[in-house]
């Protein structure tokens, strides 16, 4: 019996947000970090990034996780101010789900039972709220602030300790259980505080803010003790996040002014610096927003996020990052295959411009280097005569990747007189862009070559093999073929009718044999192209639009992602019958693509993420 099941998920970068610090959690053993992204979590193994689990529990963006000190269970947050607790083995099972306050989870802490969680943000009757993992019964209350709380850190050791820190630049000491207001340190911090936490051993803690000030106090009486740091070795930006080594002596911060750095608690003096970014270029991507500084291992590794979400591993002594984990953080709007035709490698590009290189067989990402799109990327193409790839974006530009440096050619791209809604190429060289103008433009060696107005619609969608270029329309819901003659004319040689909807994704098989049309209906058309005759019209199970086709390299079935957010493989023999993934990407599938030759089926959507999927005994 043909199925498709998971192989495996490529992880999506931690969602940031400029100005706010972003919560990492690790967990007891140090071999898994956590972190939100979009409406999921994502759990990532330290050593092979590759090996991730996805949870997509929420209905609301997430916020915050955090793993329990038993490992087992973990903590998470979204904007609708809910927490829900799940396993940490299969990230499948929820335990509970807990409304704390109305508003932003900003950060979550267990307590060393794994019994207790505080969780505390952004609300309007109260900035936070204590509660049991198991059944969300109140434990005590979270009070003293009088803006939004930030961060809290609970004590592992008895007696039970809290500490809460927020934007009206104060600590608030809780004692438990039940946790209640014991006392408030005000007027150290002069401006927002963004992190918190207790040393492993409880004897300190330490809370860090906006005005670059490093604060112990006492773990048991919640009395500052010494400020860390000043001088030549401060921060000269807004300190996001703070972490403690596991033998308590230490400590790291991550700041806006694009360093992390390593502090001894006893001196007060810095120990070491990583700057990213460059020692004088101000680079607001490269700077630092979260911390974690994972206990269990004997390696002394921190890992740090950038702005822009990358995930950079740093050890003592070692003056750049040893690894640095790269992917997208916004929506991934468009997937593209290699040039090379053995599916191993892909392109990715997403709502922010970026755009990732993906190596399949060591499940690892790189960004493309050089001046990227500055908008959504709507569509790649690849050229294997010349070894580039061409990418189009919302911000009305071409861009070409040489595959073989992984670097954009040229700084300024090739300017668009319209919006592109998507690219095409044939093996001789050419590629087509179709414009929301109404216009159908060739190039050739990079060169514009020819412009086909479409006075009559405005295409939606584009693919091309040898001669013939299909373009769809949406407002008739037709395909029209054009022929390529000679090297600087199309003409209109088909008129195909889709359906009753406007048509949304195009797709030749790879030996020019059948074209397939999807619609924003959900219904997918196709047709062979030596007579234009209609091949099967039975590929009707998406129930939203359909975002992307794929062919395999046989020519015997296609795979497709809608905006319902399933993954389907379809078969040419047998038209009624069909694989499916459902719920393959939270909110929508916006890239389908066949990767390890055709053996399996790559995806990409809203979430962020790419996954790779295994399907077996297709018919």
């Amino acid at each position: 019996m043909a199925s498709i099941t998971i192989d495996r998920v490529l992880a999506a970068s931690p969602v940031t947000i400029r100005g706010q610090p972003t919560p990492l959690s690790a967990d007891p053993k140090g071999q898994r970090i956590a972190y939100a992204s979009g409406k999921s979590i994502f759990l990532r193994s330290i050593d092979n990034p590759a090996d991730c689990k996805q949870y997509t529990g929420h209905t609301a963006a997430t916020t915050v996780a955090k793993f329990s000190p038993s490992g087992f269970y973990i903590a998470s947050g979204d904007v609708s101010g809910k927490v829900r607790v799940w396993d940490a083995v299969e990230a499948v099972n929820t335990k509970g789900e807990y409304a704390i306050i109305s508003g932003r989870i900003n950060d979550i802490a267990w307590d060393g039972d794994s019994q207790r969680i505080i969780a505390v943000g952004d609300g309007r009757e109260r900035f936070g709220h204590c509660i049991t993992a198991d059944s969300g019964n109140s434990v005590g209350e979270v009070s003293g602030h009088s803006k939004v709380a930030n961060a809290v850190a609970l004590r592992q050791q008895r007696p039970l300790r809290a500490a809460t820190v927020s934007d009206d630049g104060s600590m608030c000491f809780l004692h438990g259980a039940p946790f209640k207001f014991n006392s408030k340190a005000d007027g150290l911090h002069k401006g927002f505080v963004f992190g918190t936490a207790f040393s492993p051993d409880g004897s300190t803690l330490v809370t860090v803010g906006a005005d670059r000030r490093i604060q112990l106090y006492d773990g048991k009486t919640g009395e500052p003790t010494i400020a860390v740091g000043g001088g030549d070795d401060a921060h000269t930006g807004s300190i996001f996040a703070v972490g403690w080594s596991s033998d308590s002596k230490r400590i790291v911060t991550a700041s806006a002014d694009q360093t992390v750095r390593v502090w001894d608690t006893q001196s007060g003096k810095s120990l070491w610096t990583w700057r990213f970014g460059g020692s004088t270029v101000a680079s607001v991507p490269d700077q630092q927003v979260g911390v974690v500084w994972p206990n269990g291992r004997s390696d002394d590794l921190i890992i740090s996020i950038s702005l822009s979400g990358d995930l950079n591993y740093l050890k003592l002594g070692q003056a750049a990052p040893t690894r640095v984990v790269y992917g997208h953080n916004k929506s991934i709007t468009a997937l593209g295959a290699e040039s090379d035709g053995k599916g191993q490698g892909l392109w990715t590009g997403s709502f922010d411009g970026r755009v990732c290189h993906w190596d399949l067989t060591a499940g690892a990402a790189r960004t493309v280097d050089g001046q990227a799109h500055t908008n959504q990327v709507v569509q790649f193409t690849s050229l294997a005569r010349q070894g580039q790839t061409y990418s189009v974006g919302w911000d009305d530009t071409l861009r070409i990747v040489d595959e073989g440096a992984r670097t954009f050619i040229g700084s300024d791209g090739i300017k668009l007189n319209g919006q592109p809604r998507g690219i095409a190429s044939t093996e001789e060289g050419y590629v087509f862009v179709a414009l929301a103008s109404g216009k159908i433009v060739v190039y050739l060696n990079s060169q514009a070559i020819a412009e086909v107005p479409t006075a009559d619609y405005t295409p939606t969608a584009i693919a091309a093999h040898g001669p013939s270029v299909a373009v769809g329309s949406g407002a008739d819901s037709v395909v029209y073929v054009y022929k390529l003659e000679g090297n600087n004319s199309l003409k209109l040689a088909e008129t195909l009718k889709a359906s009753t909807s406007a048509v949304s994704a195009l797709a030749f098989s790879k030996n020019g044999k059948y074209l397939a049309a999807g619609t924003t209906g959900g219904k997918i058309v196709a047709y062979e192209t030596s007579t234009w005759t209609v091949a099967t019209d039975r590929w009707s199970a998406h129930t939203a639009r359909v975002t992307a086709i794929a062919w395999n390299d046989a020519a015997t079935h296609a795979a497709s992602g809608g905006l319902d957010t399933n993954v389907f493989v379809w078969s040419l023999a047998k038209p009624g019958s069909r694989v499916k993934a459902m719920n393959a990407h939270k909110d929508g599938v916006n890239g389908v693509a066949w990767v390890e030759d055709s053996r399996k089926v790559a995806s990409v959507g809203v979430d962020a993420a790419l996954k790779i999927w295994n399907v077996s005994n297709l018919q």
